[in-house]
């Protein structure tokens, strides 16, 4: 099983140079104003010039879809992942536009079925833990929950993430597991990452 990566929450100009070296797969920018890591007046220049190998991610939560579509083509983003209570019908809007990611809180009471309506609207789900303030928890939900994910659909598998998961997932005997998302655990403060755990944790994907 390849498993893709993507590192979330970029914000300082240097650290996305040094992680854009890294080659993940996705590289994420948050677009969410109460996020510690918002991307502020981030120059929309420095996103474009990624390299086309590295998705650039948008994420937004509840927003405007105007504002989403606008933002895709200032920063020409290659995919949004939606982290809100954004409908399937919003998902659709932006379909086709470009690559769709609809995240979603897991915990013990997670109705799994909700997902039917998105599945054919969205390119991938992604799960994250459950907490009040959209993600960016840190914490990891039981990926035991997941035996309860009967749709078809792949999925980025996201929520406090760090080193010590990583070796877990070797226990997901799932096709579908499309990538992991990784963000707080893997950095020196809010928006700034540690280069070298991230390269461990590329190496170590790898082998799995």
């Amino acid at each position: 099983m390849s498993i893709k990566l993507k590192i979330c929450g970029m914000r300082e100009r240097g650290n996305i140079a040094e992680v854009v070296a890294l080659q993940p797969d996705y590289i994420g920018f948050i677009f969410y104003p109460a996020s510690k890591r918002f991307i502020g007046d981030l120059d929309p220049q420095l996103i474009k010039n990624i390299p086309a190998t590295i998705k650039t991610t948008g994420v937004f939560v509840n927003e405007e879809l105007e504002i989403v579509k606008n933002a895709i083509m200032k920063y020409d983003l290659k995919a949004v992942q939606l982290h809100g209570q954004e409908s399937a019908s919003y998902c659709q809007a932006l379909k086709g536009t470009t690559e769709v990611i609809k995240a979603f809180g897991i915990d013990a009471d997670f109705d799994f079925s909700k997902l039917d309506d998105y599945e054919a609207q969205v390119d991938y789900f992604l799960f994250d833990t459950q907490t009040p303030d959209h993600g960016g928890s840190g914490k990891t939900f039981s990926w035991q929950l997941l035996g309860s994910y009967k749709n078809r659909k792949s999925y980025f598998l996201s929520g406090g993430i760090g080193i010590e998961q990583l070796a877990g997932l070797e226990q997901i005997k799932d096709e579908r597991l499309y990538a992991i998302d990784v963000n707080s655990r893997f950095e020196v403060s809010p928006g700034l990452k540690d280069i070298a755990l991230l390269t461990v944790c590329k190496q170590m994907l790898i082998k799995i």
